[in-house]
């Protein structure tokens, strides 16, 4: 199976911004894919960007928190698990990797799953483990991502 994606990204995202080489050039920019609303991105922070942008960093870990959930949700509709909820909150770790060079070392997925009375908690909790094996965006990736799950029953 093969697929393709196309993505767009529009920088300056607004003709009044900085340009470079002024050193307090604008980071912010919009981020769309076609027939799909456009989503306005920015660096973070401590790399000059504004607050109100999604920053590379944070669609990295929401990419793979909702490659996870969307990965458990189609096993448990497979083993006939009665999912009820479903939400996480990850966090994604930037640092050195052994080379010096700054990357994205670990992302921390924390899913909690409740599921409906009498539904096997234990089975219900196991999924995520076939999940992250299966998550095709886990498996794209040259760090750690690690889960953290809780199931509870509702």
């Amino acid at each position: 199976m093969s697929e393709s994606f196309e993505v767009r990204v529009v920088w300056p995202a607004d003709a009044a911004q900085k340009l470079p080489p002024d050193a307090a050039f604008s980071r912010n920019n919009w981020l769309g894919a076609p027939g799909k609303a456009e989503v306005f991105g920015s660096s973070p922070v401590v790399f000059g960007g504004e607050p109100r942008g999604y920053n590379p960093e944070e669609l990295m870990a929401l990419s793979l928190s909702q490659c996870h959930m969307l990965t458990y949700l189609a096993i448990a509709a497979k083993r006939s698990i009665a999912v009820l909820h479903y939400e996480d909150h990850a966090t994604a770790h930037l640092g050195k990797n052994a080379e010096g060079r700054m990357q994205m070392v670990e992302v921390v997925l924390r899913p909690k799953v409740t599921v409906a009375k009498g539904t096997s908690v234990e089975d219900a909790q196991a999924l995520h483990a076939r999940a992250h094996t299966a998550c095709f965006m886990a498996n794209s990736v040259n760090f750690t991502v690690r889960n953290e799950p809780e199931t509870v029953e509702k």
